[in-house]
């Protein structure tokens, strides 16, 4: 055997685990996608009402408040946090919006519910910030907070817009482009702005570098606090459009609302490849994360089946994320 072979039969190994490793990372990437389209196709064939045009729309508008509060967790997660206030934000928003739209009108009282989740989102990331507890525990403290603030707002009473701006507030659930709601409309247009912000911004690359290594992210001039602040002002932002659709919906908002969905929205961020100790993932990702949740439990209405198993579905998704994020951490060392 020639020296040139020798060297070349002793670096073969040395390729085919990266190239393995980059295989790898694209399934996480992609895998996704994978999922969602063989449940779609499995469903088609399934059922006959599933790819119906009234099937479609009712999806997409179920997709769009766990989809924003997907959005907002994925941006909080690649900064390297978790934010558990998103459904107490979601529901005390939400009754901000209502009474101020019994003030001033459903445009404004909208306008302060977003600006109200924009506050809470602040005063959660300087609450993190600031303590200096781990996001995880402090957001937990910072839900019940909000929750409470909700109940003493509303005394454990539904609050509704007044009778005559009941059509006007209802104006998130009216058919709009291509059929779709209004909702759905709002879910998309957000998404696509934070999904740009994300990958094609300096902010954007700050929340990677926070996310990936905020030591080094600090050492390299960027202010780490500051980005965590951002992305809980993001996150505040999702929550109470979410909010909104809820209570347009309704016709109502109150202190119980989407009581838990804040850990379905970081289910569908995992799900959707963002790992869960920073640095990595896309916003869309998380979208189809929740779209494949919203699948799942379509499918089991359609099909008639215990939703009972809707959750163990769920809960064996989140721990194969999670493994599988495991894993791709151990070949890239």
């Amino acid at each position: 055997m020639t020296i040139d072979a020798a060297k070349k039969t002793s670096a073969a190994p040395h390729a085919d685990p990266d190239a393995s490793v980059r295989r790898a990372f694209r399934v996480r990437d992609y895998g996704i996608v994978v999922a969602a389209v063989a449940i779609v196709v499995a469903l088609s064939l399934s059922t006959d009402t599933f790819l119906t045009t009234a099937n479609m729309v009712n999806l997409l508008d179920q997709c769009a408040v766990i989809g924003l509060l997907a959005a907002g967790a994925t941006v909080c997660i690649l900064s390297g946090v978790f934010d558990l206030t998103a459904s107490a934000t979601l529901a005390l928003s939400a009754i901000i919006g209502v009474k101020a739209v019994r003030a001033v009108g459903v445009p404004l009282g909208f306008g302060t519910a977003v600006l109200a989740g924009a506050v809470l989102g602040l005063i959660t990331g300087t609450i993190v910030v600031r303590s200096g507890v781990n996001s995880f525990i402090a957001t937990l403290a910072t839900s019940i907070i909000y929750r409470g603030l909700a109940v003493v707002l509303t005394a454990g009473a539904i609050v509704y817009p007044l009778s005559s701006q009941g059509t006007d507030f209802g104006v998130l659930t009216w058919p709009s482009l291509f059929n779709l709601t209004s909702a759905t409309i709002l879910f998309i247009i957000v998404v696509a702005v934070i999904g740009i912000v994300v990958s094609a911004t300096t902010f954007g690359r700050r929340v990677y570098a926070v996310g990936g290594n905020s030591e080094a992210a600090r050492l390299s001039g960027i202010r780490v606090g500051q980005i965590h602040v951002a992305v809980y002002v993001v996150s505040g932002m999702c929550s109470a459009l979410a909010g909104l659709i809820l209570a347009s919906r309704a016709g109502s908002a109150q202190s119980s609302m989407a009581t838990g969905l804040e850990l379905s929205a970081i289910a569908a961020a995992v799900i959707g490849g963002t790992s869960i100790v920073g640095g990595e993932g896309a916003i869309w990702r998380g979208v189809v994360g929740a779209l494949l949740l919203t699948l799942i439990g379509n499918g089991f209405n359609l099909l008639g089946w215990n939703t009972t198993y809707q959750q163990v579905v769920q809960g064996c998704l989140i721990l194969f994320a999670v493994g599988v994020d495991r894993w791709l951490r151990k070949r890239a060392r």
